[in-house]
């Protein structure tokens, strides 16, 4: 008789599914935590997006970035093979993809290290494959040469690491869908954020007012999603904006 399983926080990572013809990682990514909800396979938590190292050595489609999506689940075999199964059936001509699944929990300090130095040198399959090996980790090549194991295993090493990337996916309203004036309170409400914050970090008030762009992202900074925001010296009907784009990359890239 099967028994159910108990929830656990899982990173799924991706990398390299796509060609210069075709859509990239970050769309294939939230393609995969809705099909996850529609199966009814977990909750999708967040969605990150992480910048790896920029070199003419590494092949890459655009701009050499993996992908990670925070899963609550407790039907990990069934999660699995369905990722498994939507990469290899949306994977691109010449594309490379690798996939890792890992509990949260089992991504340890070796893995995180990992993720860093990925973004500023370039790493080996082989080594992926061993340090995956030696943790326990479910990591696969599903296509071409198979290199985006190594992003894939940066992606979760990162996410887990707490002060990398910007979210491309959250639980809650799609951030792309958001425009106008919001108060923190109601942005808390809309998005599964921990905190609304000024460029010095400090924490904005419940009642202030937001105006949001149509480029707002949060980040992931301290271990906690955080959507930043500028002071508004327009005289305008708000108090702050959105950081700008160009700010936002600079802090999650």
């Amino acid at each position: 008789m099967d028994l159910m399983q108990a929830d656990k926080h899982i990173l799924i990572g991706i990398d390299d599914t796509d060609n210069h013809e075709t859509r990239g990682t970050g769309f294939r990514a939230r393609q995969l935590g809705e099909l996850i909800e529609n199966k009814k396979l977990g909750s999708v938590e967040c969605i990150t997006r992480h910048q790896l190292f920029f070199d003419r050595r590494i092949p890459y489609t655009s701009h050499n970035s993996s992908a990670c999506l925070e899963v609550v689940s407790g039907k990990l075999e069934e999660l699995t093979a369905l990722c498994r199964d939507f990469m290899l059936e949306i994977a691109a001509v010449g594309s490379d993809v690798g996939l890792v699944i890992v509990e949260y929990d089992k991504v340890d300090d070796a893995v995180i290290e990992w993720g860093t130095r990925a973004k500023k040198e370039i790493l080996t399959k082989d080594e992926a494959y061993k340090l995956a090996e030696l943790k326990g980790i479910y990591l696969e090549g599903l296509t071409g040469t198979k290199d985006g194991i190594i992003g894939s295993l940066a992606g979760v090493g990162l996410r887990k690491g707490g002060n990398d990337g910007r979210c491309i996916g959250l639980k809650g309203k799609e951030v792309r869908d958001l425009n106008g004036v919001y108060t923190a309170s109601e942005l808390f409400n809309l998005l599964k954020i921990d905190e609304i914050a000024d460029l010095n970090g400090k924490q904005v008030s419940e009642n202030a007012e937001i105006f949001v762009g149509e480029w707002v992202r949060a980040v992931i900074v301290n271990n906690k999603i955080t959507i930043f925001v500028n002071s508004n010296n327009n005289n305008s009907n708000y108090e702050f904006e959105v950081a700008t784009k160009e700010y936002i990359k600079s802090i999650s890239d």
